[in-house]
């Protein structure tokens, strides 16, 4: 088999438009016949599915932070092009140094990066902003550059003339195109399977990015990937997993479920918002989400619920993710102030009419349940807490290392937290202490 080649899409800052951009060249490439596919830097749940329809191929998670090299390897390689839509700027990442922003991920795959910039609101001053990230770090190669939100063709030949000195190739010059625009909510874009006109969205970047940037040139930048390592398989949580899987459970990473799935464990993928019962398994794990735009729904359910308190009660294990976790405890109150009752596995209460942000990446070591040991993941959630009672299920510590309160709850072989688990803790990491 052909090996596959990559190229890196990132950008000065976040907000420059790489998304847009990124779901245009893969619905580009797709349409011209290029076998394509696409992967996003760091931890994120939308943009992935959103590269999926746009490619019709499945999109990884590559997270440099979280991640040993040789798991970055695996997860992307394959055949055909690779394209990996970066995350905030080009070298932002994780305090204090940076770890995890998209040039690691240039540096551990040896991939050449395309420089996505916001042309809108400058003219010459493309040349020295361009120039500081070419120069910043010799290795990471700046190959070319797409410049977005493109005034005029008056605005297009200045910024050419001043980026010619560079010799760095313009490799397309995309105009400003408001109905292009994507909705968001508290978490990021809207999801990709709530957009009824998904697919006309994704026609029309592709039709704008065609029209307006050099898809040859950029096949040819992209570089063979490093071939793929054989990793350690892990054994499973659980021979059988019953997976939520709807528009409120939507955030489990998929290399986590294909990862249990080459362990030899049965995934049963299952609707709450869809009332169907909790299928019979040895571990039923809740993701995260957005349980609490559907909390009535999610109330007021016949099979769900109960069926989470019959599973429980006959010793099955449960572990819910940031939206799965708050749908464990005993209510949930939405924005507009509004109480719903939740499992009551755990003695939790977290309400969303105080919104408060909590971000950031986290060293976990668990506990008990699915999850026991050393594990990295993220926290990235508005809920406040009201009340939670009952041992902790995660020591942890941030970025940085400094120790943080101990994270979740767990009741028997009912276990939540918000921290979202992304991969067994990697070599240099600061590890935390188990909870007490």
């Amino acid at each position: 088999m052909t090996p596959g080649r990559g190229l890196i899409l990132a950008a000065p800052s976040s907000g420059a438009g790489k998304t847009t951009v990124t779901l245009g060249l893969l619905r580009a490439m797709r349409d011209r016949g290029v076998p394509v596919r696409g992967a996003k830097s760091g931890p994120d749940y939308i943009d992935p599915r959103f590269h999926e329809a746009a490619s019709g191929q499945p999109c990884p998670n590559l997270d440099a932070w979280a991640m040993e090299p040789a798991r970055l390897r695996a997860l992307a390689a394959g055949p055909g092009l690779l394209l990996v839509e970066g995350a905030m700027g080009l070298f932002d990442g994780a305090p204090p140094e940076g770890r995890g922003a998209s040039a690691d991920l240039a540096r551990h795959l040896r991939l050449q990066v395309v420089l996505v910039v916001d042309a809108r609101s400058m003219s010459q001053s493309v040349a020295p902003l361009v120039a500081g990230f070419a120069r910043h770090d010799p290795e990471v190669e700046i190959a070319g550059v797409i410049l977005n939100r493109v005034g005029s063709a008056r605005h297009e030949a200045m910024l050419r003339r001043a980026l010619a000195p560079l010799g760095l190739p313009v490799l397309g010059a995309v105009p400003r195109e408001p109905g292009i625009a994507q909705p968001s909510r508290h978490l990021g874009l809207v999801q990709a399977g709530e957009r009824e006109d998904l697919d006309a969205f994704l026609a029309q970047a592709a039709a704008l990015v065609a029209a307006n940037a050099d898809l040859d040139a950029l096949e040819t930048l992209a570089r063979p990937l490093p071939d793929a390592p054989v990793l350690p398989v892990a054994p499973p949580p659980a021979q059988v997993i019953a997976v939520a899987q709807d528009r409120a459970f939507a955030f489990a990473y998929p290399h986590m479920l294909e990862g249990w799935r080459q362990a030899g464990a049965e995934i049963r993928p299952f609707s709450p918002l869809d009332d169907d019962p909790v299928p019979e398994a040895g571990l039923v794990f809740l993701p995260g989400g957005y349980p609490e735009l559907h909390a009535g729904v999610l109330a007021a359910s016949r099979n769900f619920l109960p069926g989470l308190r019959a599973a429980a009660g006959r010793g099955t294990a449960i572990h819910g993710e940031c939206g799965g976790y708050m749908v464990l405890g005993a209510g949930l109150t939405d924005a507009d102030g509004r109480r719903h009752e939740m499992a009551g596995l755990l003695r939790l209460e977290t309400s969303f009419a105080a919104r408060r942000l909590h971000l950031g990446y986290r060293s976990l070591q668990g506990a008990a349940g699915p999850f026991a040991g050393g594990w990295a993941g993220h926290e990235f959630h508005y809920a406040t807490t009201l009340r939670a009672e009952g041992p902790p299920l995660f020591g942890a510590r941030d970025a940085e290392g400094a120790d943080l309160p101990p994270m979740g709850l767990r009741e028997g072989r009912v276990t939540g937290s918000f921290a979202h688990v992304i991969a067994p803790l990697p070599e240099g990491l600061p590890k935390a202490q188990l909870p007490v």
